[in-house]
């Protein structure tokens, strides 16, 4: 699917990017892969770090400053690009909330500059990462990524018969990323805290890898006609569970709830049942425009309609993580 393409990854520094250049290049053998960020010593890190694992991809990585926010330098690196990954956002929820013009400038109209470019520029497809902070959001960054997925599914009513396909992937906070929970317990866990901070005993998330949300990447690339957006069915655990699988004699502290932050994640509204399909592995919901045409995919034939009223929410999920399951994860992915 990507030998010997062109593929740009915005915000490619973060978690996400170097684990998609990891994945990518063991997996098919693209013509070149570009960084889009605007950090040049995280590229400068980044690179270092790939000349010592990766020294043979060198010569197939671009590293391109730029800002999803300058729309001129967009179209200048979108340039004879196939594939975009479109990673690049203002992610940290109190941060959005004390800055708020800043995060509708790079996750609303970088969106937008994004999307304008690829149309402009030929670009074959192009993969939006989403957030469950997205669905019903109650914070600035929920709400300007809501914005951001209507802007990407709506943008394939532009594109005419052969132009640019756009579709959306959504996950939680994906396990040992930047900024989520694990790296922060394991801060405090080698500082010698034996006390660990929760901040609400009830609170629920899903359990999805790096390498599963590069997957699931994989597959809006290969699969999406326009306008879909794909969700991965993936175990739930307890915050408490995750403390105690990381500090097993550790006692836990209710420190309340932060500004924006909800008890459990939601992939999956009830409103969105009507136009979700289920498949082993993951849903689709299917856009809901007079320009969607639902026989142009032979994928989504093979997709059962959920209940209507169904929700996909981390703490209504069938399967879960328990304190020892837990563990073994966190052992198998080098967290601890």
């Amino acid at each position: 699917m990507l030998n010997n393409k062109n593929i740009l990854v915005t915000g490619g520094t973060g978690s996400f990017g170097k684990k998609f250049v990891e994945m990518t290049f063991k997996k098919y053998k693209p013509n070149k892969v570009i960084i889009y960020s605007r950090d040049e010593f995280k590229q400068d890190m980044l690179k270092k770090d790939i000349s010592v694992k990766m020294p043979e991809i060198l010569d197939n990585l671009r590293f391109f400053i730029g800002d999803v926010r300058d729309r001129e330098r967009l179209y200048r690196a979108f340039r004879g690009v196939d594939y975009v990954i479109h990673a690049a956002a203002m992610k940290q929820v109190p941060a959005c909330e004390y800055n708020p013009f800043e995060a509708i400038k790079t996750n609303i109209h970088g969106a937008q500059n994004v999307i304008d470019a690829a149309l402009d520029c030929g670009v074959k497809k192009v993969v939006a990462l989403s957030t469950d902070k997205a669905v019903n959001p109650i914070n600035l960054y929920g709400g300007t990524k809501l914005v951001s997925d209507k802007l990407f599914i709506s943008a394939n009513s532009y594109s005419g018969v052969k132009g640019t396909v756009f579709s959306v992937v959504r996950y939680g906070n994906v396990a040992g990323s930047r900024g989520s929970v694990i790296p922060f317990f394991k801060s405090l866990i080698d500082k010698g805290v034996t006390e660990m901070p929760i901040t609400d005993f009830n609170m629920t998330r899903f359990w999805i890898t790096l390498d599963q949300g590069v997957e699931l990447v994989y597959k809006a690339l290969d699969e999406s006609v326009g306008g879909e957006t794909y969700i991965s069915k993936i175990p739930s655990f307890k915050i408490i569970d995750l403390a105690k699988a990381m500090l097993p004699d550790c006692t836990l502290k209710e420190v309340g709830v932060r500004e924006g932050e909800k008890i459990h994640e939601v992939m999956v509204t009830k409103d969105d049942s009507r136009f979700t399909l289920e498949f082993d592995k993951h849903f689709i919901i299917m856009p809901h425009f007079v320009w969607w045409d639902s026989s142009k995919s032979d994928v989504i034939k093979n997709g059962k309609h959920v209940e209507e009223g169904f929700e996909y929410t981390s703490g209504g999920n069938t399967k879960w993580f328990g304190v020892e399951s837990l563990r073994e994860e966190l052992k198998r992915n080098g967290f601890i």
